[in-house]
């Protein structure tokens, strides 16, 4: 006699790499406006310069290593890397720059390690490292935001500053400080807080044009948590561990120290906190570790804002934790069930 077998269940994955990129890139879209928006059309040159840089010098090395190019160049990773150190740079950075940051991204801090999936650094991090490193100069030179500037440069001009053709134009000219910057060396010079923040690169919560450049990437980070994209759990503990030390040492000294309000809005706080440190690979993998490992890097940041050689702090506390991630995920381990710990 036979019987009538019913094949398995079985559940369709709902995500993909490609998916899960395509939603990232659609969550940095409002940010990338407002950034345009306050400070000039520079960033849409740099974009296409880092994409294309990505893409190319991910293409040679899977060709060196005679591995099929165009299903890992269609997954997106490439893109996202590109796209978060493009934004991360100041608009008119010179285009070598650029290309520097990006080939050494995708090669040295994601291929070398054997692709997607074995990178032990988040691969935008380390190429804006080493920027920042390599070139201060180029890398602390942002322009004013339109609320000071009133007006912005055409995408011609930022074009021929960024590809260096107009020896006219003065990029030192155009170039000023930072408001964490501008805090970071007045409070050096002893000046006092309040002070400080009536000079015109301060307004409202933070500084002026980086606390909207903040609250848009704020929502298109939200936006990734509610769609499961990104674990709510690091930008939670990003933040809080930011917020909480903020808040600590402005009621022990509110002459010296600022509003958490101003670290949250201030410089890469809110790309750090939902597309940065949030990267799947590099990152802890525990809902525990997951807390931890943002606490911790919202800790650094504001040590680093704080006490540090420079003015954010982003990039280097997050390449720190990790270095830590994996021994994160060995001490929070969940306990298994019927096992007791």
């Amino acid at each position: 006699m036979r019987f009538h077998t019913a094949p398995s269940l079985h559940l369709i994955p709902q995500n993909s790499v490609r998916r899960i990129m395509l939603q990232v890139l659609a969550a940095l879209i409002p940010g990338i406006i407002v950034l345009v928006w306050q400070f000039g059309s520079g960033v849409l040159v740099q974009i296409p310069i880092a994409l294309v840089s990505a893409l190319t010098a991910e293409a040679m090395v899977l060709i060196l290593r005679k591995r099929p190019a165009l299903p890992v160049l269609m997954d997106g990773s490439a893109a996202v890397t590109a796209l978060l150190l493009a934004v991360s740079l100041p608009p008119l950075v010179p285009w070598w720059i650029t290309v520097f940051g990006t080939v050494f991204a995708i090669v040295i801090g994601k291929q070398i390690y054997g692709g997607l999936g074995y990178n032990p650094f988040n691969p935008a991090m380390v190429g804006y490292a080493v920027l920042l490193i390599s070139f201060p100069r180029q890398m602390t030179a942002w322009l004013p935001p339109l609320e000071l500037a009133g007006t912005s440069l055409s995408f011609s001009d930022c074009a021929a500053l960024i590809f260096q053709q107009e020896s006219a134009i003065s990029f030192d000219g155009l170039s000023q400080a930072t408001p964490l910057d501008t805090l970071k060396t007045q409070l050096g010079m002893q000046t006092h807080l309040d002070e400080i923040q009536s000079a015109g690169v301060f307004g409202g919560l933070s500084g002026k044009g980086w606390q909207w450049v903040n609250f848009w990437f704020l929502a298109g980070g939200l936006w990734m948590s509610w769609r499961d994209i990104i674990d709510w759990r690091i930008p939670l503990g990003f933040l809080g561990g930011l917020c909480i030390l903020a808040m600590f040492f402005f009621l022990y000294d509110p002459a010296i120290y600022p509003t958490p309000l101003f670290h949250w809005f201030s410089g890469a706080t809110m790309l750090g906190a939902f597309f940065i440190a949030t990267d799947p690979v590099s990152a802890s993998t525990t809902p525990r570790g997951r807390l931890v490992y943002g606490a911790l890097i919202g800790i650094l940041v504001y040590v680093t804002r704080s006490w540090g050689g420079y003015p954010d702090g982003v990039a280097f506390a997050v390449l720190l934790m990790n270095f830590a991630a994996p021994t994160m995920d060995h001490c929070t381990r969940p306990r298994v069930y019927g096992h007791r710990l």
